[in-house]
């Protein structure tokens, strides 16, 4: 049995806004849960990648500067 055939003779806002509406109230908590972690990993990942690249410029910076004085 397919879904198709349970939702066919029900109205549309029943497959459109209630369905909806009951899984975001039985799963909305872990759904935002996942969607809290992958927010949460992008900006650990960002700042890794700014912090790196900081880093690559502040040593390329200095190293050339203090290769000219030799």
């Amino acid at each position: 049995m397919a879904a198709k055939d349970i939702f066919r003779g029900l109205p549309w806002w029943v497959t459109w806004i209630a369905v909806p509406v009951l899984v975001l109230a039985v799963f909305g908590g872990m759904i935002m849960s996942v969607v809290g972690f992958v927010i949460g990993l992008l900006f650990k990942v960002l700042l890794l990648v700014a912090l790196i690249g900081g880093l690559i410029y502040v040593v390329r910076k200095f190293t050339s500067s203090s290769s000219r004085d030799w």
